[in-house]
């Protein structure tokens, strides 16, 4: 960032008024985003993929309990949501954490944030377009189409409609999530009328017992609980897209407020409520992880339409996140760009204000994805599922890191801080950090893929170092050219 917009936000932080953007990355964009787009990007972005498929694999490990892990990882990550929305409102930006970074880490704190988020989206995106193609083989007219042919096709729908516009992104994320939050109330009904007439589900009565009966809350002991949660951050990935979404809406001081703070019960309804639910209806064991928990139960209970509906519904939730993830890397690479640490053409804009340079490039990664399908089409999931949540852990203790030292600006007198706060700086941010490399840590005990996803960590700072090193003149030359003649 030019050091005339650290001046200005330092002698008057609510830049909300200012007339020219605070961070190069932000000019050219429309404000085509309404209250009712971002309030369904939140929603979208707590309900996706990793409660829809991933749910039914973590239910199968550590059983009742995941809906403790789901409850405890919320609770953070609105923490760390909460935190974003605090910096949003101090100085809206369409390259978000990456922005504040670049502004309270420098720009080689920019550079890890962004390169990370990147990692954390295109690795989601291949996890997406792999969940898509299991949805669609679960239809017998599907099966003989090979999974990787799914994935590309489902790829190239979903590009070609993120380049249209950021108000037909706002629109599509508005729809998918109604029909998201439509299905899961929808299951939650036919749950409850499950258990309230004691219905027949597989074979067996619904209820308390299906617990007691097969081991109780915490049926493989208390490890695979922990071990699980490293996924479970996983579920959560996408909520910091509010922070991203608030860069093209016209009124952020009002929307994003509203949009966080419905967050928390949120969580607590669809994640936690719906995984109590899953667990009162059948044993864990029924449960798999090629296969949505949802649709599991739906089958179970003698209506096969039911259960088409469902993976239809599924199915669209993963090509939302496919869809979020396109949008809001395209516009993190675009503010790394202007600063000349990510290629020039990802700051390219289209005429209808997209950035699609960065949209082509975390596509372009996501076809690798589409060969790891082909290689390995059963464990494709879960790798990248692994992966993404290196960087997902590693944007969210960059945004925690940045509030604190926001925080310390504050009380030193330097910035202001808008009425819209994480409360108890800096022990939140401190337990919010411990608790995710905790998580990280964790990872490690899973012989299969965790401790192999731990072991790139060296690789992943390697090429990161590597990588400054081909970029550091390049964002030296970007910031001496915003300088002021008299800076010089």
């Amino acid at each position: 960032m030019s050091k005339e917009a650290v001046e200005p936000a330092q002698a008057a932080p609510d830049t909300r008024v200012a007339p020219t953007p605070a961070d190069a990355g932000d000019a050219g964009y429309s404000k085509d985003l309404k209250a009712r787009h971002v309030n369904m990007i939140a929603i979208g972005g707590a309900i996706g993929t990793g409660l829809f498929l991933g749910a039914g694999g973590r239910l199968h490990n550590a059983g009742p309990a995941l809906a403790l892990a789901y409850l405890v990882c919320g609770v953070f990550a609105f923490f760390v949501v909460r935190a974003l929305g605090e910096l949003v409102l101090y100085r809206p930006s369409s390259g978000s954490f990456v922005s504040y970074a670049r502004e309270f880490l420098g720009e080689k704190g920019a550079y890890v944030a962004g390169w990370m988020y990147f990692l954390n989206w295109s690795t989601t995106g291949i996890a997406d377009i792999t969940a898509i193609a299991l949805y669609t083989h679960y239809w017998s007219m599907f099966t003989s189409i090979p999974q990787w042919v799914l994935a590309l096709i489902a790829l190239a729908v979903v590009l070609t409609v993120n380049l249209i516009s950021v108000k037909i992104f706002g629109e599509m994320e508005f729809w998918f999530a109604i029909i998201k939050v439509a299905t899961l109330v929808g299951f939650m009904l036919i749950g409850i009328f499950l258990l309230a007439t004691q219905h027949d589900v597989g074979g067996s009565k619904p209820g308390l017992s299906v617990i007691s009966d097969n081991g109780g809350v915490f049926p493989h002991g208390l490890m695979p609980v922990v071990l699980v949660m490293q996924g479970v951050i996983f579920a959560y990935a996408a909520l910091e897209l509010v922070g991203v979404a608030a860069g093209e809406t016209a009124e952020p001081e009002k929307v994003v407020p509203r949009a966080v703070n419905s967050i928390m019960w949120r969580v607590a309804l669809f994640y936690v409520g719906s995984v109590v639910l899953l667990a009162l209806l059948l044993p864990g064991s029924v449960y798999s992880a090629d296969q949505s928990p949802f649709v599991t139960v739906l089958s179970k209970i003698g209506v096969p339409a039911a259960g088409d509906v469902m993976n239809l519904v599924v199915l669209t939730a993963a090509m939302s996140s496919l869809n979020s993830g396109l949008y809001s890397t395209g516009r993190i690479l675009r503010s790394m760009a202007m600063a000349g640490s990510a290629p020039k053409f990802t700051r390219v804009m289209s005429r209808s204000q997209v950035p699609y340079g960065g949209i082509l490039l975390t596509c372009g990664v996501c076809v690798l994805g589409v060969g790891l399908n082909y290689l390995v089409p059963s464990q494709a999931f879960e790798i990248v599922l692994n992966v993404a949540s290196l960087g997902i852990i590693s944007t969210w203790v960059i945004i925690m890191v940045c509030h604190m030292i926001f925080v310390r600006r504050a009380r030193a007198g330097l910035v202001d801080r808008p009425h819209f706060q994480l409360k108890f700086s800096p022990v939140t941010e401190i337990a919010t950090i411990a608790f995710l490399l905790v998580c990280l840590g964790m990872m490690w005990n899973d012989d299969e893929v965790g401790r192999k996803t731990l072991l790139l960590i060296p690789v992943i700072a390697v090429m990161l170092v590597a990588g400054w090193f081909g970029v550091r003149r390049q964002v030296a030359r970007n910031s001496a050219q915003e300088l002021p003649d008299g800076a010089r």
